[in-house]
């Protein structure tokens, strides 16, 4: 059975790996149809994403159908579309007791510290499996990088009555903005390129954004968005160590920042300025819990989530060595790439 595997920094193999064994109980066996790509995927190619191992086979974003299921399993059945969870936690540990799966003590990632979809077919524990039998496996697909966002913007506890700043113009800035939206609140986008504020005023209908510049005239522009006040919510999705800083500037006094981006450098920030008298609360946020997979899917169906414009950029699997390299050129335009396996 045929899979792709990152065997070291910027070099991609195709493999022989073998069947998987027939399911067990709580497995489903399932069959790859699409593979979604996103910033842990380029981040481990290059070599520079924390928690990537090597040899790899990537592909956490997985649009499946279920091909057999172990014998006590009854979340899905043979023949259902799937979106999957791929964040393999361990049920046992003191934030599995408190429902905080995404951030289990011994968590594993699909593609990231373990081996993922970029392959036809693979075992997966059945609880990681979403019936998405109105999507199709591209949504499916999707669905695990707008859960990213649904989190993080859950961990701001976003309010209609709120201006939110979105650092950063990506996938996981696009994904933050989705729910901001649906929370009803105010959105300032911002970035360095202005290609991306392009896309997010063009194909999202974003009114306010703001170029980065990284000069003392960025919040000048920012107060000037918010009548000197700043942003009550401030979400970095730029996993940029200077970013995240600095970003904490950006925020109203009494607001939330969430880094959701992640950086393996040390951050560095004054504490009495900003922190202490602004007295800003700090969260991260990790992954996504079970329930955002279920509330994505029913937000596809019913239309509050249009996927139109996320898909730019579609590859074979055969193609993925030769084209991939070229999804990192910031100017590529690539928003969201789409594996299909089969």
């Amino acid at each position: 059975m045929k899979a792709l595997q990152i065997d070291e920094p910027k070099s991609w193999k195709q493999i022989e790996i073998p069947e998987p064994s027939p399911p067990r109980e709580g497995e489903a066996l399932v069959r790859i149809h699409r593979v979604g790509v996103c910033g842990t995927d380029l981040g481990g190619y290059l070599g520079k994403f924390p928690f990537f191992s090597y040899p790899r086979i990537p592909g956490h974003e997985l649009g499946v159908e279920v091909l057999a299921v172990g014998p006590d399993v009854t979340n899905v059945v043979v023949g259902d579309k799937c979106s999957v969870e791929p964040y393999i936690n361990c049920q046992k540990c003191y934030s599995c007791q408190r429902g905080l799966t995404n951030c289990c003590e011994h968590h594993q990632t699909l593609g990231v510290m373990c081996d993922g979809g970029l392959t036809e077919r693979m075992i997966l524990p059945a609880r990681k499996l979403h019936p998405a039998n109105e999507l199709t496996y591209e949504q499916s697909a999707l669905v695990e990088t707008l859960a990213i966002g649904c989190h993080a913007v859950d961990r701001a506890k976003v309010h209609a009555s709120d201006t939110v700043l979105i650092l950063g113009a990506g996938p996981i800035g696009l994904s933050v903005l989705e729910f901001v939206r649906i929370a009803g609140a105010r959105t300032i986008v911002a970035d360095l390129s202005e290609k991306r504020l392009s896309f997010v005023t063009d194909e999202m209908g974003v009114r306010d954004t703001l170029t980065i510049t990284g000069g003392p005239d960025d919040i000048e522009r920012l107060e000037g968005l918010t009548d000197g006040r700043r942003a009550d919510v401030v979400i970095d999705a730029t996993g940029n160590h200077l970013s995240m800083a600095r970003s904490m500037q950006m925020a109203a006094f009494g607001g939330r920042v969430v880094f959701v981006g992640i950086t393996q450098s040390n951050l560095d920030f004054p504490h009495a300025p900003f922190m202490h008298r602004r007295e800003l609360t700090l969260l991260a946020s990790r992954n996504a819990l079970s329930s955002d997979f279920t509330r994505i899917i029913r937000l596809i169906e019913s239309g509050a989530i249009d996927t139109g414009p996320w898909i730019t950029h579609h590859a074979n699997f055969d193609e993925v060595p030769t084209v991939f390299p070229t999804w990192i050129d910031p100017n590529s335009g690539v928003i969201k790439a789409i594996i299909h396996v089969v």
